[in-house]
């Protein structure tokens, strides 16, 4: 059983949900980038930057002697770099809305686990977040398999818990933040109109 939970968590890491994420829009709709440079920036962005920080903890100073810890701590710094170079790209380049929800929803994300973490110290599950986020954005933009979450979610979930990762309390905390990254989006873009 604990290889399969170790095998269920490798899987459903966030790198790799948004990974699927994006190809599930990109293959319903290859229009909904705008453009295959856009693709593929959203791959390096919310894919390839966050699993750089595995590969690379050995290099950092800060974090090589920390162990699995050291390792998460490198990849979240990876992702929300990634996220903020996103949203720059978004900005700077003929970019639809669409995908410039889908970096402001992850950057809000970090931003709100950072905030939960750091002012009230509580440790919300990135993995959690990570599943959670892509299928909340698959639905969001009309995709039924975003539905599938459900059961990566649970997969996910029963695999933490055996593992004892989190607790259902950060499980919970971690799976709803993007529900309020994503509605904070909704609501400015509802006001802006």
């Amino acid at each position: 059983m604990r290889q399969l939970s170790y095998i269920i968590r490798v899987l459903t890491v966030a790198p790799l949900m948004a990974l699927a994420m994006l190809l599930m829009l990109y293959f319903r709709d290859p229009a909904f980038f705008g453009s295959s440079l856009n693709f593929a920036l959203a791959i390096v962005f919310l894919v390839l930057f966050p699993l750089l920080a595995y590969p690379l903890q050995r290099f950092s100073p800060k974090y090589k002697d920390k162990g699995r810890e050291g390792q998460r701590a490198l990849a979240f710094v990876f992702a929300v770099t990634g996220y903020v170079l996103g949203c720059a790209s978004a900005l700077i380049l003929p970019t639809p809305t669409n995908v410039l929800i889908i970096y402001v929803s992850y950057l809000l994300s970090g931003v709100i686990a950072i905030a939960l973490n750091r002012l009230l110290h509580f440790k919300a599950s990135g993995h959690a977040c990570g599943i959670v986020g892509p299928f909340l954005l698959l639905v969001y933009f009309g995709s039924a398999a975003g539905f599938i979450g459900f059961l990566v979610l649970a997969a996910a979930w029963a695999a933490s818990i055996y593992m004892k990762r989190h607790t259902h309390a950060q499980l919970a905390a971690g799976g709803l933040i993007p529900f309020a990254a994503l509605a904070l989006v909704a609501a400015v873009l509802a006001a802006l109109g």
